[in-house]
């Protein structure tokens, strides 16, 4: 089980209850964080066991084969040490990270996707199938990558800003975002349709999450008093959200975190020191407030464990891992359910989705949806996947997808995306003026030997 850091993502999956104590938190995690050390640079970011604790040497290796920041990243979730990432540098790329982790800085990806025109900010994969890869650019648009062919399939253009969060239902078959333009959109994947919309002028969304198979959704935003706000929403009728509720006037974004197995839904603001839990149900009041977790250090992001990382033996229900930048730490906080019982509490461990893929990706992209293969947690987790990524081999081409050239020539917006072209222009220049100067030599060359044959005596 691997951590990356990067503003701080792990693998996205979800769990329950009263946290520890401090004095019984686990080892703090220490690490450098790339927005604040130079020695990790830009394009970067570093993976870490798990149990690996203590303080990160500045010469500690990490992944650097981005040209531009690296905005996320994303862990498979059925092949442990497969993660995805994307950039400035408008492209994506799937890194395998060594089962003994790295003992030198990784700048060769796995498979590098190019597609979007513009920086690329959200990647997530799908929950059921293996090797399918939706990202999310500054080109308003999504993109379905197959990574066995390693190709966009699909393209969903419905979005007139830049797409903030991206959330799927259990099966995958349905994807909710929500956008600048402030709004919520619904949206079958494989068609890029529009099933439901809703114009969010008076809660302006930023984060969305749908909740398991309540045919429920649940939004973080901001009201028109600037309050920070949750909304409930039917999957089905987005015309009204069910209730809003205000938080508080604090302005750091509010993250949602949903454990579908247990209907608890946790919140977390960026720069807040606490964690808010709420129960879900499908009656009124939908919503119940439980309690908080508080702690006086703010977090500037967290990522949680999945359920089969989980230390069942303790009660583990959930854990956190809470970046504070300001002491240069990652913390992990673990939600435990307070029982003195040894044996193993069925109520709260469920039968949850595990690490083997329902589908393949012709399957999916075929119209086929199945709900996750579910594994039990009784025996503690078990690595029994024995599944490879295995990238295809690519020649450089022109990526169409719905007739329309991705990878054509667009003129940059902003003066970052001016200089990041320029770089690109020269590194480009620089490899193709060193293939003409290899390419004379070997003129010369194959010259000279040319006419060593000709004043050769055989040939007199």
């Amino acid at each position: 089980m691997w951590l990356a850091s990067l503003c701080f993502h792990t693998c996205s999956c979800y769990t329950h209850w009263a946290p520890r104590d401090h004095g019984q938190c686990p080892p703090i995690l220490r690490f450098q964080h790339p927005g604040f050390h130079q020695d990790t640079g830009p394009g970067s970011f570093r993976t870490k066991k798990r149990f690996e604790t203590g303080r990160i040497e500045p010469n500690y290796p990490k992944v650097c084969g981005h040209q531009g920041n690296v905005l996320d990243i994303k862990w498979n979730p059925f092949i442990d040490n497969i993660i995805a990432s994307c950039s400035e540098d408008t492209s994506v790329r799937i890194w395998e990270i060594p089962e003994g982790g790295l003992k030198r800085n990784m700048t060769e990806a796995l498979l590098e996707l190019h597609g979007h025109s513009r920086r690329v900010g959200l990647v997530e994969w799908h929950p059921t199938t293996n090797n399918i890869l939706f990202s999310a650019g500054y080109d308003y648009k999504v993109l379905i990558w197959n990574l066995d062919v390693g190709e966009p399939v699909k393209m969903i253009d419905c979005h007139s800003d830049v797409i903030l969060c991206m959330s799927f239902n259990t099966d995958g078959s349905l994807l909710t975002t929500t956008c600048k333009d402030k709004k919520l959109r619904v949206i079958e994947p494989r068609s890029g349709r529009v099933l439901q919309e809703a114009n969010c002028k008076n809660h302006r969304v930023n984060r969305v999450v749908f909740l398991g198979n309540m045919k429920r959704l649940l939004t973080t935003g901001v009201s028109r008093w600037n309050t920070r706000q949750i909304a409930l929403w039917d999957q089905e009728d987005l015309s009204m959200p069910l209730i809003e509720e205000e938080i508080d006037g604090l302005s750091g974004l509010l993250f949602p975190f949903y454990d579908a197995d247990t209907h608890m839904l946790y919140l977390a603001g960026k720069g807040d020191g606490n964690i808010r839990y709420y129960e879900i149900s499908t009656e009124k009041p939908f919503l119940s407030y439980l309690m908080e977790f508080r702690s006086p250090a703010p977090q500037k992001g967290l990522g949680v464990m999945p359920k089969h990382g989980l230390d069942v033996s303790a009660c583990e229900v959930f854990r956190f891992y809470k970046l504070v930048t300001l002491k240069g730490l990652i913390e992990p906080i673990s939600m435990i359910v307070p029982r003195r019982s040894d044996s193993y509490q069925e109520d709260i461990y469920p039968m949850t989705p595990g690490t083997e893929p329902a589908l393949t990706p012709d399957e999916w992209l075929g119209g086929i949806n199945r709900d996750p293969v579910l594994m039990s947690l009784k025996e503690g987790y078990k690595k029994s996947s024995k599944m490879v990524f295995k990238a295809p081999i690519k020649e450089k081409k022109s990526v169409v997808v719905n007739g329309i050239d991705l990878l054509e020539n667009v003129p940059p917006r902003t003066e970052n995306e001016l200089l990041r072209m320029f770089f690109r222009q020269q590194d480009e220049i620089r490899r193709l003026k060193e293939e003409l100067a290899q390419k004379d030599i070997r003129i010369r060359q194959l010259q000279l030997e040319l006419k060593n044959l000709r004043n050769s005596p055989k040939n007199c």
